[in-house]
């Protein structure tokens, strides 16, 4: 697996009250050959974020073909599990509708946030959602303890597959609460009661590897393929060598995985967008391509970009 780096694709302007910083957690939607739908998070100036997207050329998506206005998903009302902000995690279309599964987002004065998983349905393809439930579809439980969030979600035949970030611990490091998690399991028959299963994909690698950040899961040859985000407990949102990275692994059943963060073929750049770290990919194939958009610098601060496989 190797990778050619193209740039950058977008980064806000800051023009909208909505939307200050960030392009984060990017999520590639391919509509038709001429239109692939990008979806991210940004944030107000009080850090709250929300959902919006643009329209680029699948084959060039650099080429940018429209910028929506507004958010298609804001937070939620006071007390809510989304009351802090909203982040796209997962897009996939059934029985006609587009699913989002999203991240919601609580501030806590002790832990920072907590992250809760959450389900909003399109019918015009994204231009507009609606929050299916009052509630999350996944919260923190006895063994997920301190949260979850950040789903990837995959149907196939009459069951639902999903892999998701757990949060195990929060250590003090540096007088800053920072968060410890991993990649979970879980399935369903519906794609809204979830079943878990408490196993682990992918693990910490205590010292090396504190976190494992967004599953991207996609099925090729019959194997399944999971790219992740990898970065240390200390020191990751400004040195080099503890951000964020994209790791990779590989699974016969979606359930038990082997690390390959070796074989990604792609790595951090000299300097520039995406020098201190990369990490919230997602993929999509057109014409015989595979593509990754992914996020660089300050989670998403410096926008989102691209990168081609040379190989498929």
């Amino acid at each position: 697996m190797k990778w050619e780096k193209k740039g950058l694709i977008f980064k806000p302007t800051g023009e909208h009250e909505w939307s200050k910083s960030h392009a984060q957690v990017p999520f590639a939607l391919l509509l038709n050959e001429k239109q692939l739908r990008i979806f991210y998070s940004t944030r107000n100036k009080d850090s709250a974020s929300s959902v919006s997207f643009i329209d680029v050329d699948p084959k060039m998506p650099s080429k940018i073909l429209y910028i929506h206005q507004k958010p298609v998903l804001t937070k939620g009302s006071p007390g809510a599990y989304d009351d802090s902000g909203t982040m796209p995690s997962w897009f996939l279309y059934h029985e006609g509708k587009l699913y989002l599964y999203y991240t919601g987002w609580n501030k806590s004065d002790i832990a920072s946030y907590r992250l809760s998983i959450g389900l909003a349905v399109s019918e015009d393809d994204g231009f507009t959602f609606k929050k299916v439930f009052k509630g999350p579809l996944m919260d923190r439980s006895i063994h997920d303890p301190i949260w979850v969030g950040q789903p990837c979600v995959i149907k196939e035949a009459n069951e639902w597959k999903m892999w998701y970030l757990n949060c195990e611990k929060i250590e003090i490091i540096n007088n800053h609460p920072e968060p410890f998690y991993n990649v979970k399991y879980a399935h369903s028959q519906d794609g809204i009661t979830w079943e878990r299963t408490n196993k682990v994909c992918i693990d910490f690698k205590f010292g090396t590897i504190d976190a494992i950040g967004r599953p991207c899961v996609y099925k090729e040859d019959g194997v399944y393929k999971m790219l992740h985000s990898n970065r240390k407990a200390a020191g990751y949102r400004d040195q080099k060598n503890a951000g964020y990275s994209i790791g990779y692994s590989e699974s016969k059943d979606g359930v038990h995985w082997e690390r390959l963060d070796e074989k990604v073929g792609i790595a951090k750049s000299e300097e520039g967008w995406d020098s201190i770290m990369i990490e919230y990919c997602t993929t999509y194939v057109f014409e015989g391509k595979r593509y990754l958009i992914y996020n660089g610098n300050g989670f998403g601060a410096s926008g989102f970009g691209y990168a081609i496989q040379k190989e498929l």
